[in-house]
């Protein structure tokens, strides 16, 4: 085999095993979105009017409190809330015991490092309001900005 050849072949080698490796990106390193549907969507929940309200008693309401139990409905699960601190919550989310945090929480969240960050849904008073969910859970992302794309008019 000439040295012409030889090239050849291993940039051949090196092309198919890049593509191969690309062929299973986007991963879902815990399938969330699959465990969830018809069963439960673990949600971590701070209070932050009128995003968020707790009402003493477990029941829970506000603006993502509608729109958490909107998508749970399109993907048949029940939701199990988790009233906390931010701060604790975003312990929880990022140690995977939470699916999903919702708060009133803004693009620039401190806690970014511990979730990944929906799209912007929603611009109030200067800030952009998001909700988080589990690192690594694309197809989880993927189904709640389409959710929430489809609530604010962005997809009809």
């Amino acid at each position: 085999m000439n040295k012409s050849s030889f090239r050849r072949a291993f940039y051949i080698i090196i092309c198919s095993i890049s593509l191969y490796s690309c062929a299973s990106l986007p991963v879902n390193s815990e399938g969330t979105l699959e465990r969830a549907r018809g069963d439960e969507l673990v949600v971590g929940i701070s209070e932050n009017k009128p995003w968020t309200q707790t009402s003493g008693t477990g029941r829970y309401s506000g603006i993502e409190v509608d729109l958490i139990e909107g998508f749970a409905d399109t993907i048949d699960a029940d939701v199990q809330w988790l009233h906390a601190p931010e701060s604790v919550l975003a312990e929880k989310i990022k140690n995977g015991q939470l699916d999903l945090m919702i708060g009133g929480l803004s693009s620039s969240s401190p806690w970014s490092s511990h979730m990944a960050l929906s799209r912007p849904y929603h611009q109030f008073d200067g800030e952009e309001k998001v909700m988080g969910i589990r690192l690594g859970e694309n197809d989880l992302m993927m189904a709640l900005e389409r959710y929430l794309a489809h609530e604010f008019g962005e997809i009809r």
